[in-house]
């Protein structure tokens, strides 16, 4: 799911910042041919068993093993875009007055990993369901006052069912963030999340419990886009991608597996996700195997073998490892919108058989409050009756409304329009 804070992120450090030049010395030794890879490193997850938010010495001693494990996979020809840390929902746990103070704990490990160029995922900061509408202003102060930290709450869960009063707190606290900084950028940072279970190295929805952990999640739409390309026979296409994902992942869960055994950690699998980014288009790659612009009809059925190839994979997987369709973080997704080839609900149809739910999709900046929790309440309603993960990203843009054109001087989102609720 689109990592929120991600683009954000990567822009306010740098480029340099993420991707340091490191002496071959420091690799470790490869056992075979380097060689480019097929897939992209989107993000090493570590899951940290944090007891207190105050405890920096923990966090610390992580954003070691996660340099570690990055110079392993780029000594493998892997290039990585970011490192993560994920959080038990310590948060959670606050009543109001701890929630204030715990602002500076929060702030003081935002600093922390930014300056490791790490992102922080502080896992749902309600988990019960209460319309808890303090939380609105504290998140958006939080938002504020962070630069890497992402943070979700929980709309639906297996136990639970749908959350009630938890989706109209999800709902205020959307508004807050869209809120929070003028250009709406706030947005990022912030999922409603149903059903997501532990172990997702995909922000903001990521969250952690157990055992320190190491997880993986990746950009593979280059591998889709290969098989796919010259095939309009949904099995041929079936028959060529799984073959090319099984080789690919197979050989980050070696490096992964490696990794956290160095640092006697648990291995917490892949999240299979073939996250877009830049012309590497999950929409493009769809359009390759149906011959159609994506939302015209086929649209559907190709979600579905994705997803299906995806989840079918032999190694340890975890979080969504489903289907992610970002509507700001891919370009020929935001291409399609902005010629009005699909809306939001289509968007919450081929959630149906994807993995990851609504994710950044542009609406008007004065929605109401109202419009925005039954959408909410819809996603929480299809996390439940199908049991899977989904959620929630929406992007209020401030002083837009519906079909204004929407750009962004981040080359990593795209133009399209703001779309109708």
């Amino acid at each position: 799911m689109h990592d929120p804070s991600r683009r954000q992120f990567l822009t306010s450090l740098g480029a340099a910042a993420l991707v340091p030049s490191l002496p071959r010395a420091l690799f470790p030794a490869v056992a075979r041919p380097f060689v480019p890879r097929g897939v992209i490193v989107r993000t090493i997850t570590a899951g940290v068993a944090l007891e207190r938010l105050s405890d920096r010495a923990t966090v610390e001693r992580t954003l070691a093993v996660l340099a570690r494990a990055k110079r392993r996979f780029e000594g493998e020809g892997y290039e990585v875009q970011t490192t993560r840390i994920t959080l038990p929902p310590l948060v959670a746990s606050l009543d109001v007055g701890r929630l204030r103070t715990a602002l500076d704990d929060l702030r003081a490990l935002d600093g922390l990993c930014a300056a490791s160029g790490t992102m922080l995922g502080l896992g749902p900061v309600l988990l019960a369901d209460r319309a808890d509408l303090d939380l609105a202003p504290w998140a958006a102060e939080l938002v504020r006052s962070t630069k890497t930290t992402s943070f979700s709450s929980v709309i639906a869960s297996p136990a639970g069912g749908i959350h009630s009063n938890g989706v109209r707190a999800a709902a205020a606290i959307t508004r807050a963030v869209a809120d929070a900084r003028p250009t709406g950028m706030g947005s990022f940072q912030y999922a409603a999340a149903a059903n997501v279970p532990s172990g997702t190295p995909f922000f903001p929805v990521g969250w952690h419990e157990g055992p320190t952990s190491l997880a993986v999640g990746l950009e593979s739409v280059a591998v889709l886009r290969e098989a796919f390309t010259g095939v309009h026979d949904r099995e041929e296409a079936r028959r060529r991608l799984t073959p090319r994902l099984t080789s690919e992942l197979r050989e980050v869960e070696r490096v992964a597996t490696d990794a956290a055994r160095a640092d006697r950690l648990r291995y917490g699998g892949i999240d299979s996700s073939p996250a877009p980014l830049g012309d590497d288009s999950i929409g493009g790659a769809i359009e390759a195997l149906t011959g159609a612009p994506f939302g015209e009809a086929g649209t559907l059925q190709a979600c579905a073998l994705i997803t299906d190839v995806i989840k079918s994979v032999p190694v340890a997987l975890c979080g969504y490892s489903g289907l992610m369709l970002p509507v700001l973080e891919d370009k020929v997704l935001a291409t399609r919108a902005r010629e009005g080839r699909f809306g939001l609900r289509d968007l919450l149809l081929f959630s149906s058989v994807c993995g990851t739910g609504l994710d950044v999709i542009p609406l008007p900046g004065d929605t109401p409050s109202t419009t925005i929790e039954r959408i909410i309440l819809d996603v929480a309603a299809q996390a439940v009756k199908l049991k899977k993960a989904l959620s929630v990203r929406l992007f209020l843009v401030p002083g837009k409304s519906v079909g204004d054109a929407v750009h962004f001087d981040d080359p990593r989102l795209f133009d399209t329009v703001v779309m109708r609720a």
